[in-house]
């Protein structure tokens, strides 16, 4: 699917950059978290059929929740918006009564996009560790600590710091990871893994 442009006139900073007391978008914030990356990993892509796949699966991840994205180059902004708004592959401005719906995520932030998506490798190398050695619940854990760490500080998951551990936890975690009860009760154990695969 080729990014095209689209400017909604709303008055919203980048939803994902925000640390608000509630988060009250129609997408869930793992899903935008999951679309901001997925972006950033298309547009890093060297392959075109790789960074297709990357496009799909950010497609179908909004799709479940009614919206669609486009990447707004002027400003390097990721747009999110209900695919009510489309009429065959065109945005119908008769049909936007609401521009706050729209959800935008800043492209720019948190550091070089190539240092984001070394990052982001390192993060995913570390989750697949841990699901490999202590299963699912705790690879679940780890990967919203790795979309944490990434999407808000461009950093390393084993770089973080007692504060910025305590932030996810205490703020991150219980809001905007949607855990099971399951995870909830595992993720403090999630974390020591996530530090013993990385030796640190």
């Amino acid at each position: 699917m080729e990014e095209q442009d689209y400017t909604p006139d709303s008055d919203g900073e980048g939803a994902t950059d925000d640390h608000d007391d509630a988060w009250d978008e129609e997408v869930p914030e793992p899903t935008v978290d999951a679309a901001e990356r997925l972006t950033r990993l298309a547009r890093e892509a060297v392959d075109e059929t790789e960074a297709d796949a990357y496009r799909e699966d950010r497609a179908e991840r909004l799709t479940d929740h009614g919206f669609t994205a486009r990447v707004r180059d002027e400003d390097d902004t990721l747009v999110l918006y209900p695919e009510e708004w489309m009429e065959d592959g065109v945005v119908q401005i008769d049909r936007i009564e609401d521009t706050d719906r729209a959800v935008e995520v800043s492209l720019s932030g948190a550091g070089d996009p190539d240092d984001w998506a070394e990052v982001e490798a390192h993060n995913a190398e570390v989750v697949d560790r841990v699901a490999s050695d202590y299963g699912e619940v705790h690879a679940t854990n780890a990967r919203a600590f790795a979309d944490f760490m990434g999407n808000h500080y461009a950093r390393p998951v084993d770089s973080a710091s007692a504060d910025e551990v305590e932030e996810f936890l205490a703020e991150y975690f219980p809001r905007n990871a949607w855990p099971t009860d399951e995870q909830r009760d595992a993720v403090e154990a999630s974390l020591q893994y996530v530090f013993e695969v990385t030796d640190d």
